[in-house]
């Protein structure tokens, strides 16, 4: 699932957020970053403002081993 870290810098004093969504998107546009969902625009964030964006995705769960037997070295 994609997620993104916004980072404010800290004279903001703003609340850092992480945003996630199965169809979010992120484009960069006339100095904003505009995060996008299935329903259109849903935050934008000037460049002037300093924020820092860093992709934040949850880790994928670990794959099971499909053969449980030991491996053999030749």
């Amino acid at each position: 699932m994609p997620a993104y870290l916004v980072i404010h810098p800290r004279e903001q004093r703003r609340d850092d957020l992480r945003l996630s969504g199965d169809d979010l998107t992120l484009r960069f546009e006339a100095g904003w970053a505009i995060f996008t969902d299935h329903q259109g625009d849903c935050l934008a964030i000037p460049s002037g403002q300093g924020a820092s964006i860093q992709r934040d995705d949850e880790p994928l769960p670990e794959a099971e081993p499909a053969d449980q037997a030991p491996a053999l070295n030749k």
